[in-house]
């Protein structure tokens, strides 16, 4: 399991079997916008989890800008959407070989054979948009998020065929270094709550949007 940090992606391998690696073993850093940087925690996780191949991808790394209408500008957009869009669909590309292999070993959709976890967030959901105005001062993020859950609607289209379960997830809005103090939710509290949800997935989630309480998001 790798755990994540700002500007990185997590690739978390889910397997219970008794040889599976020490956490310590399986930490690397991976910068999600430039492809050498990518193609090396492919390598890396690939010497680590071999023939079995890879379970659980989770695209977690985001950043995020105040930015209203009248303060945005079209770096501010490509920026974000670089990071927050872009890149995770570059990183899923990316391991897919590994997780292919992974998904061959069973018939049976979860994360204990094959799946891309997107983070999202509900500032990205179109049809909650008025109950969540606030979300207008940071356009570039909302925006990109949107984008994230097209993403995970075509790979999951695409992958269905593999066996590879793909979601976007809405993990709450969460007192760390991106949701600020004000946030209503500590991370102890929602931590419980992703990996439940994580560990519940079946063929009926795939292609859903999904809060950490397991509550479908609408798009």
């Amino acid at each position: 399991m790798c755990l994540p940090s700002p500007g990185t992606s997590t690739a978390e391998r889910a397997s219970s079997e008794s040889q599976s690696p020490a956490v310590g073993d399986v930490l690397s850093t991976l910068d999600i916008i430039c492809e050498d940087s990518i193609k090396k925690a492919v390598e890396e996780t690939e010497a680590l989890v071999g023939e079995q191949g890879l379970n659980c991808l989770i695209n977690n790394a985001a950043i995020n800008r105040i930015a209203t209408l009248d303060s945005v500008t079209a770096q501010d957009m490509l920026t974000i959407y670089e990071t927050n869009a872009v890149a995770p669909l570059m990183v899923s590309k990316a391991f897919l070989p590994l997780l292919r292999k992974a998904a061959c070993q069973d018939n049976v959709m979860g994360i204990h054979r094959a799946a891309i976890i997107n983070m999202s967030s509900q500032s990205a959901s179109i049809q909650l948009f008025f109950q969540n105005k606030k979300s207008q001062e940071v356009y570039p993020y909302r925006i990109a998020k949107t984008a994230l859950n097209m993403i995970t609607c075509c790979l999951a289209a695409d992958l269905m065929s593999d066996g590879i379960l793909c979601i976007s997830l809405h993990p709450g809005w969460v007192q760390t270094d991106m949701g600020g103090s004000k946030a209503p939710l500590q991370v102890k509290e929602t931590i419980p709550g992703i990996l439940n949800v994580l560990a519940n997935l079946t063929e009926k989630d795939h292609g859903a949007f999904l809060n950490w309480k397991g509550e479908v998001v609408p798009w």
